[in-house]
């Protein structure tokens, strides 16, 4: 099974760093390798609210997400983008920005540094939606109780992660935007260009996110139609297929999770440029990461890992937070990538702890669930 799910991300490795010791010798071997833990480490958390969605979705689409979904998010986000950001921050055209990327890296790094405050705006909004949406939605299952259900209640309001996500965004940038950290560690007024970027990631949230949230209602109105035929049939003695998204649905839940890949894939972008402002070893760090990513993703999927632990979505959607909130107090301060992706990785550790005390509580108990007693240990 593990070889089945992580084969080509093995075999992607492999060439990867064959390829960085031809590139860079044995330097770029240690840089490239650096580079794949930390776009590991940095998109855990994507890995399993990408599960989340990709466990409704038909075999199809799941090859679709793993084949062209990758070559978009090692091509288009690893490659393309650091081009493409510094193309439209210095006014230069693509084949211009990718030649100063090859003979004058120092100069490359420089123009990304200045273009990173709308890159940490767009970024951070789209991130801040997703959890805000996840943390003001009832959910039958809660992990921070104390803190969800009431957050639940208060998410009836329409439009409330909308406003607080306007909020957020004209708060950082009089704070953050007016003072935005350039390269030389000297500062610029870019509140302006923050507030566009934002809005810029809060449109497109609306939008994709939209789209999938109405595919899937029809696709839920479906499933209702298919259990009484799914009753029927167990009555019946014949096999029951569970519904998958298929058609536009889950073409708009793919779109979702390529701009959600997108918006993860922007620290560590960024954080990238720390180690390295070479485009190539870059490329196959940041690429070899993902591969890995992908194949988590579909292994939890297969293995059912997020119905038996059922805390790690929760843990996952407040990394986003978390995330969310470290991209945009980086528009002025820098932030080591390793808090960044500590942060994560801890939150996800210990949504796993609860999951598993919670099921040893139940098998226990007999399988009973008392209204979720199983929370967060006290102290976390």
């Amino acid at each position: 099974m593990v070889l089945k799910t992580f084969g080509w991300s093995f075999a992607v490795t492999a060439l990867g760093l064959v390829a960085a010791v031809l590139y860079g010798g044995w330097a770029g071997f240690g840089v490239v390798a650096i580079l794949s833990i930390l776009e590991i480490s940095l998109s855990f958390d994507n890995a399993v609210v990408n599960a989340g969605i990709l466990k409704k979705m038909n075999a199809f689409w799941q090859k679709i997400f793993l084949t062209i979904g990758i070559l978009i998010a090692v091509f288009g986000m690893r490659l393309v983008f650091p081009v493409v950001i510094v193309a439209i921050s210095a006014k230069i055209g693509p084949i211009e920005a990718v030649d100063l990327a090859m003979t004058d890296k120092d100069h490359y790094q420089e123009l990304v540094t200045d273009a990173h405050p709308s890159i940490a705006a767009f970024g951070g909004m789209f991130l801040l939606m997703i959890f805000l949406n996840f943390l003001f939605e009832d959910r039958e299952i809660k992990w921070l109780t104390w803190i969800e259900r009431p957050l639940a209640k208060l998410g009836r309001v329409d439009m409330l992660s909308v406003c607080i996500a306007l909020i957020v965004l004209l708060i950082s940038a009089m704070t953050f935007g007016s003072q935005a950290h350039q390269h030389g560690g000297t500062h610029a007024d870019k509140a302006e260009t923050v507030l566009l970027a934002g809005i810029a990631g809060l449109i497109t949230y609306l939008i994709v996110g939209g789209l999938s949230s109405f595919f899937e209602d029809k696709l839920e109105e479906g499933e209702e139609r298919e259990h009484e035929a799914e009753e029927e049939a167990k009555r019946q003695g014949k096999p029951v297929s569970a519904v998958k998204l298929a058609g536009k649905a889950a073409f708009f839940m793919f779109l979702y999770l390529e701009v959600l890949d997108a918006s993860f894939s922007f620290d560590g972008v960024i954080g990238a440029f720390a180690i390295t402002n070479d485009i190539v070893l870059m490329a196959l760090g940041l690429g070899i990461g993902a591969m890995y990513v992908r194949s988590l993703t579909v292994y939890l999927v297969r293995e059912g890992t997020l119905d038996d632990y059922v805390y790690l979505e929760h843990g996952a959607h407040y990394a986003i937070g978390a995330l969310a909130a470290i991209l945009l107090v980086t528009i002025r301060f820098q932030i080591s990538e390793m808090i960044t992706g500590l942060i994560g990785v801890v939150l996800i550790g210990v949504s796993f702890w609860s999951s598993v005390r919670r099921n040893k509580r139940l098998a226990a108990e007999g399988g009973e669930d008392s209204k979720d007693k199983a929370e967060i240990p006290s102290g976390v």
